[in-house]
């Protein structure tokens, strides 16, 4: 098959739930890296790329309609660029580019542009239909995370435990202590504090400006979510989740905004376009758990994938894993044989720290992953993560 390289990545920061970002629409969010892309990739024909394809989670607000397609003429692309938007929840932006990648290896095209894009704080509330004629009963749902519309039927079978709920459930089923999860918090803050202060955050993020009604516009180019934090705050945290629980605000991922993009192409559209592949896309896998443990569905993705690949986590030198919640992340390194603070694990800070955009997730850690093996020189990178109703996902990179 025809090898696939990712060329180009570049994101927004990610915001915090009703910050700075949650007066983006997030068709304009999604447009934002597009148009970076295209900035700063004046060589490329862009009437060349085959398609654009986001991942979203939500689409339920101003994310629906096909989210890449409304994101792609937002951007200026030209009119013949199409879009389509991938949900597989959490593993929607890594779904996208996996998708790219295999309709390049495929051999359909030679040039695609994938991401993904969550706006949370903008995520609408939706209202069912009435059952019957003249029915008095009103129903209203959050779409901002989690369950509506449950088929009681699905309900019985394998329950709808929340996203905290599975994390907590993934805790005790696997013995993942609340001294080692709130430890684990604490690295992925001060990874990622320590990659803001040294610029290497800010290597991958597209500014966001914001016109204001009054003064000067509102210039974002830092990611919010992160906090200096210490052992003993995270330690003095509730557990609202669970009576004796271990999963706190402080241990699991934030509720965020934000939307990334990358441009993969074949060697020959490379070669033409003027591109310069960072990394050659490997393979991807995705794997089937009980939907109450989805929390480490990581491990049987990456487990087949590295089978597949005749590769194990060794060959490795970078690993970006998403911390849904310190709870599953720790279950599924140790599943793998991977130290709790190995060096190569989310050296830049998690979705703990730097939040987790449901759709634009996936394509953010590919992305970061891929720029880490140029800056670190190591050769091969694996990104994984899980989804809601039982799920994982895995990609494997190698350097260009």
């Amino acid at each position: 098959m025809t090898e696939v390289f990712i060329c180009d990545y570049i994101r927004t920061p990610i915001g915090r739930f009703g910050g700075a970002l949650s007066s983006v629409r997030t068709d304009d969010l999604a447009a934002i890296p597009l148009r970076a892309l295209m900035a700063r990739n004046a060589g490329v024909d862009w009437d060349a790329v085959a398609d654009v394809v986001l991942g979203c989670a939500n689409q339920a607000g101003e994310d629906n309609r096909n989210v890449a397609r409304m994101a792609g003429l937002l951007a200026g692309l030209p009119v013949g660029v199409t879009g389509t938007t991938v949900n597989r929840l959490c593993g929607s932006g890594m779904d996208a580019v996996l998708i790219a990648a295999r309709q390049i290896q495929s051999g359909e095209a030679d040039l695609m542009i994938a991401g993904g894009v969550e706006s949370m704080s903008r995520a609408p509330f939706v209202m069912p239909k009435a059952d019957t004629a003249f029915s008095r009963n009103a129903e209203i749902y959050d779409t901002t995370i989690g369950w509506r519309f449950v088929n009681p039927a699905f309900k019985s079978l394998y329950g709808v435990d929340s996203m905290p709920e599975t994390a907590e459930n993934v805790a005790e089923d696997f013995a993942i202590s609340r001294a080692d999860q709130d430890a684990f918090a604490l690295r992925s803050q001060t990874h990622a504090l320590a990659a803001q202060e040294n610029g290497r955050l800010a290597f991958e993020i597209a500014p966001v400006t914001i016109p204001q009604r009054k003064g000067a516009a509102l210039v974002v180019d830092r990611d919010e979510h992160p906090r200096a934090t210490r052992l003993a705050a995270l330690a003095a945290l509730g557990t609202p989740f669970r009576q004796g629980g271990t999963v706190t605000a402080g241990n699991a991922s934030g509720v965020n905004d934000g939307a990334a993009a990358l441009i993969l192409a074949s060697e020959a559209g490379a070669r033409t376009h003027g591109l310069t592949p960072i990394a050659r896309v490997l393979g991807g896998a995705t794997a089937g758990v009980e939907p109450r443990v989805m929390g480490i569905g990581p491990a049987p993705a990456a487990t087949a994938l590295m089978a597949r690949l005749g590769l194990v986590q060794t060959d490795f030198d970078v690993i970006e894993l998403n911390e849904a919640f310190a709870a599953q992340g720790l279950a599924t390194l140790r599943a793998l044989g991977i130290a709790d603070d190995d060096a190569r694990v989310n050296r830049n800070g998690g979705a703990i720290a730097l939040g987790h955009p449901l759709g634009m997730t996936g394509a953010r850690i590919i992305g970061t992953a891929a720029l880490d093996l140029g800056l670190t020189g190591g050769r091969r990178a694996l990104s994984m993560m899980c989804i809601g109703v039982g799920q994982g996902i895995a990609i494997a990179l190698e350097r260009a």
